[in-house]
């Protein structure tokens, strides 16, 4: 299983970015899709999820602005971040679960920088 995450870059206070996860080795329609974040001596913390179902979730501090999405024939996921703010810098991951795995599959994630 492979997770590509790519779209990362630096933007301004209050521009936009839109990040890809691009998956091979499973099906994204199948499995929840999340997309988290972490900053330098924080814990990873959960951005936003997709579930095979199409139910979707944001944590409180990206709701309004965020946008998580997923394209069957393209196996892949967006996340588009609008609005952005400088306490949204950090490395973005893409991470697969299923509830029959052990463990999840992680991205190797992708380095968003908004500057002030």
């Amino acid at each position: 299983v492979q997770l590509q995450a790519s779209g990362g870059g630096l933007v301004q206070d209050g521009g936009s970015l839109r990040l890809s996860c691009a998956a091979s080795g499973i099906m994204v329609s199948n499995n929840y899709m999340y997309w988290d974040r972490q900053t330098p001596g924080k814990q990873r913390e959960f951005v936003a999820r997709i579930a095979p179902e199409d139910n979707i979730d944001y944590a409180d501090s990206v709701k309004g602005r965020f946008t998580i999405s997923r394209d069957n024939t393209k196996n892949s996921v967006y996340l588009q971040m609008n609005s952005l703010k400088s306490e949204d810098t950090a490395v973005y991951y893409c991470r697969a679960w299923n509830p029959a795995w052990s463990d999840p599959y992680w991205g190797q994630g992708t380095l968003v920088t908004v500057s002030s």
